[in-house]
């Protein structure tokens, strides 16, 4: 789909989207990525986008969640809570890693209920002061004093440690110290499968709010800070196993109601079979839009910031390197540049995922039970 002004009017808060004559929306690119790495669905701020769905401002971000009726054995567990900071990542099977504050809220309400992301989980902070010397004053990671939080589940017979990141490639500055974080946690956990999840830009007209993109491709689309992997592809050998899949799109359901009302169907799957279907990192705030003003077409399924540094550093650790894949879903679709500039076109991606980021991130939560169910 394209996502028109109808569509704006019939989804998103009239209050959010208000133009700033003479933004440009590159300048202000770092500080719209931090805007929507650090939103939070749970605050009072957010009152309009939680009103825009369930109709009651007071509501918190996912206290109108649906309990997911699990099949039987596979319903996630939670553990006690882990020890305290400084310490290692717990090890285990899986290691599942999302980026954003909303991200977090519904990776922790499918995997880990009753304990939150933000308000629950445990900080990270090993090795800490030395990865932050190559961090850039101010990313999220520096301001919290923490690389992230974690807390661990089981599903079935598998074991997950799951990580809430504030290291992020957008934000860490040149030295991309996220390179090292990604090295440490997979050392720390030594899983057989990495999941790096959340959500992303849908490119290309077929993409509805909600829709989960699989993929072991992970390519650079890179044209500013990290220019010098412009255009580097990784891909992970082995296919996830993907026998539950066809049950986490069953349960999808449960909190569909949830996503924009004019979606025309159900939201799916689809599990990228090349690179130029897969997932595209960029260096930069890009979406797509009707003219394909970023150029990103043509390169991937799905647009986000991040994923294609685990499969460098897996590409690099060689035969010592786990398995992986990106589930991302899509939080924002391909906006129509028809009469609205460039800038507001920016301002309604955003506010699409500020609307609906927490609700579709369910879906891609759900996969990820998918997968580490089979692992």
């Amino acid at each position: 789909m394209t996502v028109e002004q109808e569509w704006v009017m019939q989804n998103i808060p009239e209050i959010v989207g208000v133009p700033r004559p003479g933004e440009d929306v590159q300048s202000a690119a770092r500080s719209r990525q931090l805007d929507l790495i650090e939103f939070d669905s749970e605050a009072p701020a957010a009152a309009p986008y939680r009103e825009s769905i369930t109709g009651i401002a007071e509501s918190t971000g996912l206290s109108q969640f649906v309990d997911i009726d699990w099949p039987d054995g596979l319903a996630p567990t939670p553990s006690a809570p882990p020890d305290g900071k400084g310490l290692a990542l717990p090890a285990a099977d899986v290691l599942i890693v999302t980026w954003t504050m909303d991200e977090g809220h519904a990776l922790a309400r499918v995997l880990t209920p009753g304990a939150d992301s933000r308000d629950n989980w445990r900080w990270y902070t090993k090795n800490f002061d030395g990865i932050a010397a190559d961090m850039r004053v101010g990313c999220p990671a520096r301001n919290y004093g923490r690389l992230g939080t974690y807390w661990s589940t089981t599903i079935g017979d598998t074991s997950v440690t799951l990580f809430k990141s504030d290291s992020h490639m957008s934000q860490d500055g040149p030295a991309l110290a996220n390179e090292q974080v990604w090295r440490q946690i997979i050392a720390d956990v030594s899983p057989k499968w990495v999941i790096t999840t959340g959500t992303g830009g849908g490119i290309g007209t077929r993409a509805e709010v909600g829709d989960v993109v699989l993929s072991r491709f992970v390519a650079f689309d890179c044209q500013r800070e990290f220019e010098t992997l412009n255009g580097m592809k990784y891909s992970c050998p082995v296919h996830a196993p993907l026998d539950h899949l066809p049950t986490a799109r069953s349960l999808f359901k449960y909190n569909g109601g949830f996503l924009p009302k004019t979606n025309t169907r159900p939201p799916t799957t689809d599990t990228a079979q090349s690179s130029n279907h897969g997932i595209l990192t960029t260096d930069f705030f890009g979406f797509d839009n009707s003219v394909n003003t970023y150029g990103l077409q043509g390169k991937g399924d799905l647009s986000e910031m991040g994923d294609a540094v685990l499969g460098m550093v897996c590409k690099d650790m060689g035969a010592d390197a786990p398995n992986y894949i990106a589930v991302r879903n899509v939080s924002d679709p391909q906006i129509s540049a028809a009469g609205i500039t460039l800038p507001d076109q920016a301002r309604v991606a955003a506010d699409i995922y500020k609307t609906y980021g927490r609700w579709s991130s369910v879906c891609s939560a759900i996969v990820c039970w998918a997968i580490a169910a089979g692992v």
